[in-house]
Formats: C-alpha cells, structure tokens, sequence
C-alpha cells in the first residue's frame, strides 16, 4: 500500500513539476458549479498514546459533494485502520496485547479551492462529524464506540480532465476521547473525484484567411495598346486602392490574344503593361511602386486555338498587395 500511494504520488508530482514553466496552470479558467463524487484512499499515523503504539496503517474512503466554484461542501466517509499495540485492563489486571484500531467516520467537510477553474489549485478544510471506533486494541468490540470527529485538511488538486480532477492532501484527523487512548491521525490522501455537467473543451476556430490582395482588370482593342475611357476608370479604381493600403506594390501584368506572332505579342503585352503604368502614375501612384510584366498570349484568361482573336485575353491584370 505504501509503495502504490509513493508511486502515485510520484505521477501527480510530474505534471506539478511542469507547471513550473507554464503559468497559465495556474490561472482560473471556465467551470461550473455541480455535483461530484469521488474516492480517496492512503497512509495512516495514529498518533502514539500512553502505552499504545501503532503501526503505518491505511485510511479508504469516498465523498459527494457540491463546487460552488470555489467553496465545496461534501460529505463523506471513511474507514481507518491501524495494527496497534498497548496495556489493556482486564477484570484480573492488565496485559500487553497485540491488536488493531478500527475507525469508521462520517463527516460533513467545508473545502475552499484558492483558484477555481487552473489546472493546478491549492485548497483548504475541515470538517466535523460522528466516529465509530474499537475502545482499545483487545479484540470483542469492533467499532461499537461512538465519538465526536473533527478534522483539517490541506492539499493540492489537479484538474486532469473538465471533470476528473486528483488531489494530494495531508489531513489531521480526531474524536473525542474513547476512554484507553487519545485518537489523533495524521492521514496522507490520494483521491480522484468527477464533477458533473462541466463545459465542454471547445476547439478554438481556426485562423481567418489572409484577405486576398485586391486585383483590377483593363482590355484592350485588337493589336492596340491604348486605354479606353473603362479602362481609365479602372485604373483610378486601383490607384485608390493603392492610397487606401499605405505601403503597397502594384504588379502590372500584360497579356494578349493567340492571334499573331509570339514574339510580337510579348512586346504588345509589355506596351500593354506600361500603359497601364503611365496611367497609375498619373493618377497619384509613385512609378517605384509599380512592376510591369508582359506574358504575351501565354496566359490566356480564355483557352483557344492559335490565331483566334479572343476580346477577354487582351487585357493588364492590376494586383495591388
């Protein structure tokens, strides 16, 4: 028993030792108040008294409980058990008698989490109940005193999941007094608890696309270069655009029809390109911001066959970015 609690001590002690570097462990995210159930289970001290001695023992219990989110109520049971050796008086004197300690208790606890949502909380509590414990260590009378129980407990807990959450706690532990010895416990605790009805994870959105760069189209006439009155208007359009960004580029690209040679339609798409350039240049855009492209009729916004004179391949992509 000792060796599985260090062990799981030891697995809860890794994530803590990370929330050393990660701060927001520490910093209360979303919850809900709710039900919870839970169970707990350790290492025992009962506390030596007069002749009595006690061995390591275990304590095993489980709890429901209320989060307000924050401050808990719960209550909760538990059973203890300690083998222990004292002086027992019988009715022909007294002898050493090797035994146990049987506690069973009942308690209602008040608990206060410190960072209510973090992955990582600090909490305090205590609580006050009955007990049902052996009167002494001489076997005959298992848990047939009632007692008065009071205890205090502080620990750390780990929010594993929105509704599992682990705690470490060190707890104290009394009654009032069963009449052969003075019952006080140290307890050492590991407990896993589910909380009911908490907010589901909900996967942030993913990132918004970056906006396109605005983009503006001029045609032309056949085997021309000059702007028609739409064209100019569009080229105005773009400028504006331009004005709008602040610190842009505007990339010019020419382009052509399949009628005609290939050589002499590059150089059109290039005339085509820097006709474009004079006009932005007019209209207010520094001539440094502009790049000029010629594709000839190797981009044809329309697919066709050699020599066909198409109206909307004979045109200056506009890209401000």
């Amino acid at each position: 028993m000792k060796n599985a609690l260090l062990g799981a001590a030891a697995l809860i002690a890794l994530p803590l030792a990370a929330a050393n570097a990660q701060s927001d462990w520490f910093t209360p995210g979303p919850t809900n108040p709710g039900f919870y159930i839970g169970a707990e289970g350790g290492l025992n001290w009962l506390l030596t008294s007069g002749s009595y001695q006690s061995q390591t023992g275990y304590a095993v219990g489980g709890k429901v409980g209320y989060d307000f989110v924050g401050p808990r109520l719960e209550l909760e049971s538990i059973y203890r058990n300690n083998q222990s050796s004292g002086y027992v008086l019988f009715p022909g004197g007294t002898a050493w008698v090797n035994g146990q300690i049987n506690d069973l208790s009942v308690m209602a606890n008040a608990l206060y989490d410190f960072l209510p949502g973090a992955i990582v909380t600090p909490y305090i509590g205590a609580g006050l109940g009955i007990a049902f414990l052996d009167p002494s260590v001489s076997a005959g009378c298992t848990m047939c005193n009632t007692q008065f129980a009071y205890q205090g407990m502080i620990g750390i807990g780990f929010k594993a999941t929105p509704n599992i959450r682990i705690d470490l706690e060190g707890r104290y532990y009394g009654t009032t007094n069963p009449n052969t010895f003075n019952n006080n416990n140290i307890s050492l605790l590991l407990g896993v608890s589910y909380k009911f009805g908490q907010p589901e994870q909900v996967a942030p959105p993913p990132p918004a696309a970056a906006p396109s760069a605005p983009s503006f189209m001029v045609f032309f006439d056949w085997d021309r270069a000059n702007l028609s009155q739409q064209a100019l208007a569009t080229i105005q359009q773009a400028a504006d655009a331009y004005k709008t960004k602040g610190n842009a580029r505007i990339t010019a690209t020419g382009h052509t029809d399949t009628s005609g040679p290939e050589s002499y339609n590059m150089a059109l798409s290039l005339r085509r390109a820097n006709a474009v350039k004079d006009a932005l240049v007019r209209d207010g855009v520094p001539a440094t911001a502009i790049s000029v492209v010629g594709r000839g009729e190797s981009q044809p916004l329309v697919p066709t066959p050699d020599g066909v004179r198409e109206p909307q391949n004979r045109r200056v992509e506009i890209v401000v970015q």
